[in-house]
């Protein structure tokens, strides 16, 4: 029997390929940890440390040093936090040391696992960050975490937006520091402009644990990090945002089916250039123009309030999508976010230009080791491993999954759908049975609570508004009587416990059958509903979910818009049962989902040679910033005011002048590159036209421009060198153009460089074929 059983498990790993690390080799080492329990449970908090420490001298972390690792991992969890770590999170352990990204269930304590493989990679001397998908997550675990670490002599730390530059240093200087991707990313662009190396953030890193990895490695890998420095104060175009604000859709203008493009239909183009004075925007004198009406145009029909933003305390915050969270600090690309600014008819904020610029994949390809947990990585192994070089160790349940999975309910418009949500709600609230309600937007969420309140059935509404209000209403969204309605539950990472945070009315809520899970519309991807379900039926506990679709839902007009004839909705509620409708619905989300892996694949071959571009210019900036080099380049080129310089200068006054004039043009010369790069991408589309490869194209133009970069650079340098004015014993550079900006902010771009390059060129051509047509 027991060989029959292992022969089984082999089996239904082989069926559930590409998850196919094999967890044999880390079952026979169970045995072993449960033997050290009695002796670990005597020792004093000081002596389990002190055992701890003794794997630092250890020279190979084999996998004695990772059982030990695991023992004392579990007694010290046991005492700081009351939790013994089941056997599946000590596999979820061995699986991250071993550089995995482990698959654990929603509430199978994956924040407890990550912390102990976090604790054995530091003690083996090596520098842990902990990515998270938000600050909010990366404080609390880090937070939570603590004791168990101290208890394992291993220091930790977290970083997010409010900490000063000092705070900063201390916490990355942490044996293990935990973080926000997107946190973690913009520290390593602050790094990048730096003039001084005591004040730099981060130190080289080594171990990158991930926390949802699916949703950090595949949701957010779209979606580069952005710093721009400011250059001088906004300008908005507010006449242009007023004669845009009047266009309308069909007639004016036309959008493409996935909502990333927008351009003037010829009424639409006679429409604003008889408003702006008879101009012609087609021609090169209208140029200007047409660019402020295209961004204009992009802000008022493809960005909508409450969708992808906020208009909160006088400013426009931008809504990160995947997070339902506002995205703090971070702003658009200029144009854009002025445009923006000029619809909700606020005053414009400072106008920059982009310093930097790095990718998720980028960003994870720092580091030498990664590993990543999460509860629904299967789903995308081949993509972790593409990307990534990431296999998959699918961990199986402590308790076995008993949440019922009702079937989709699917209906002919939007309203139908939202009348019978209301009437799911009511029926399972009669009986007080908690329920969780996932929507897709701010205004969804908002436009359900004011029909539920109608219907007597107050709720908590958890988006972007009050997302500092997390922790508080995910906690009690398992109580007796409970409604919740959450903006992007997928993206909160956050357990719920039947009966509320105290559990005083679990044994209450589990006899009604659990949390019941509603969804509004499917998502793009089927991992986004298998976590909103996942909120139900944690750790064994009883449950239940349905989702409810509609045939006019964005997902099904963007990816499925030619909906089979025949099917027929009931005269009364709308609803549809014909299979053909859940076919349509299942086969929209396939196409959403092969659209993000194919921009996925994109941004990733465009950005390979930037990223590499981008080490070789990092590389030399580094031995500028830490050594002589650049001192001893500009005395060579002039060394007659060098010499009349160093006769008034100390040498080490004279070593930082150097520097930073060098660093000065290296970083300006950098972000002149980048612009150019966004200059042929806007236009690389058009090579199409003429059978050309776009990313050949892009390649061909952008490696002869960055090979002239270095060179450019030293050579502004020495005339930086021989122009500044010397007064009172210093240089001022800031008389020579020697200014770097005032302030810097971030942001997140949707990037989707080469997208069906063809339609893309005869989109961006179109008006002007018609305005010359006509």
């Amino acid at each position: 029997m027991a060989l029959m059983g292992r022969v089984g498990k082999r089996l239904r790993r082989i069926i559930q390929r590409p998850a196919s690390v094999e967890l044999t080799r880390y079952e026979a080492l169970l045995p072993t940890i449960e033997k050290r329990e009695p002796g670990l449970e005597e020792l004093s908090d000081a002596e389990l440390t002190e055992a701890a420490n003794k794997l630092r001298e250890a020279e190979n972390f084999g996998d004695e040093q990772i059982a030990e690792l695991c023992a004392l991992g579990r007694e010290a969890a046991r005492r700081a936090l009351g939790e013994r770590a089941f056997d599946v999170q000590l596999l979820g352990v061995m699986g991250l040391l071993s550089g995995n990204v482990v698959q654990m269930a929603t509430g199978e304590g994956k924040t407890l696992a990550g912390a102990l493989a976090a604790a054995g990679y530091a003690l083996q001397g090596k520098r842990v960050h902990v990515i998270s998908v938000n600050d909010y997550l990366a404080r609390r675990d880090a937070e939570w975490m603590r004791p168990v670490y101290e208890l394992l002599g291993v220091s930790v730390g977290w970083v997010e937006p409010v900490l000063t530059a000092e705070q900063r240093r201390a916490a990355y200087a942490a044996e293990v520091c935990y973080g926000a991707v997107s946190e973690i990313g913009f520290d390593v662009l602050r790094d990048r402009l730096v003039t001084d190396v005591e004040k730099l953030a981060q130190p080289e890193p080594e171990v990158a644990i991930i926390d949802e990895a699916d949703s950090v490695l595949v949701d957010e890998a779209r979606v580069p990090l952005v710093m721009a420095g400011s250059v001088d104060a906004g300008v908005a175009d507010e006449e242009v945002a007023n004669i845009v604000r009047r266009l309308r859709v069909g007639l004016h203008y036309e959008t493409d089916p996935d909502g990333r493009n927008a351009w003037l239909t010829s009424a639409g183009a006679s429409v604003v250039e008889k408003a702006l004075g008879g101009i012609e925007l087609y021609e090169e004198e209208g140029s200007d123009r047409l660019a402020a009406v295209n961004v204009a145009l992009h802000a008022h029909a493809l960005l909508t309030r409450d969708v992808d933003y906020l208009v909160r305390e006088g400013k426009v915050q931008l809504i990160n999508a995947s997070r339902g969270r506002v995205a703090e600090l971070q702003r658009w690309p200029d144009g854009l976010q002025a445009a923006v600014e000029a619809k909700e008819q606020l005053p414009p904020s400072d106008h920059g230009e982009i310093l930097d610029s790095i990718t998720v994949q980028a960003l994870i390809a720092r580091y030498p080791q990664v590993a990543g947990m999460t509860g629904t990585a299967v789903a995308v192994a081949e993509q972790l491993r593409e990307f990534y070089k990431l296999e998959v160790a699918a961990i199986p349940q402590n308790t076995p999954n008993v949440r019922k999975d009702e079937p989709h309910r699917i209906f002919a418009s939007p309203g139908h759908k939202l009348r019978a949500i209301v009437e799911e709600i009511r029926t399972v609230h009669e009986d007080g049975q908690p329920i969780l309600v996932g929507t897709q937007d701010v205004a969804e969420s908002e436009e359900l609570a004011e029909k539920l309140a109608k219907a007597g059935l107050p709720c908590v509404v958890l988006n972007a508004r009050n997302d500092a209000e997390e922790a508080a209403i995910i906690a009690e969204a398992g109580k007796f009587d409970a409604i919740t309605v959450s903006t992007q539950m997928a993206g909160r990472g956050t357990d719920i416990r039947l009966g509320g945070a105290d559990g005083a009315d679990r044994e209450r809520v589990a006899e009604l059958g659990g949390l019941h899970v509603i969804g509004t519309a499917r998502y793009p991807s089927s991992r986004l509903d298998d976590q909103l379900r996942g909120r139900a039926g944690r750790q064994g506990d009883p449950g239940s979910s349905v989702f409810f679709a509609s045939l006019n839902d964005e997902l099904v007009l963007s990816n499925a818009p030619d909906v089979p004839e025949g099917i027929e909705a009931d005269d009364k509620t709308g609803e549809v049962t014909d299979s053909a409708a859940h076919r349509q619905i299942n086969h929209a989300q396939r196409v959403a989902e092969g659209v993000d892996l194919e921009i996925h694949r994109n941004t990733w071959r465009y950005t390979r040679l930037i990223e590499h571009q981008r080490a070789e210019l990092l590389k030399h900036r580094d031995e500028v910033l830490r050594t002589e080099a650049a001192r001893e380049r500009l005395e060579e080129a002039e060394p007659d005011r060098y010499k009349e310089l160093a006769e008034k200068l100390d040498e080490e006054t004279l070593t930082r002048i150097c520097r930073d004039i060098e660093l000065y043009h290296l970083d300006q010369l950098w972000a002149d590159h980048l612009a150019f790069l966004t200059d042929v991408r806007e236009t690389i589309h058009l090579r199409a036209l003429a059978k050309e490869t776009p990313l050949d194209e892009f390649h061909r133009a952008a490696i002869p421009e960055f090979h002239k970069l270095r060179g450019e650079a030293e050579k502004r340098s020495a005339k930086t060198l021989v122009e500044a004015e010397i007064a009172e014993g210093s240089v001022d550079l800031a008389a020579a153009g020697i200014r770097r900006p005032t302030s810097t902010w971030t942001y997140l771009v949707q990037d989707n460089p080469f997208d069906s390059d063809a339609e893309q060129a005869l989109k961006k051509v179109r008006g002007l074929l018609r305005k010359k047509r006509n």
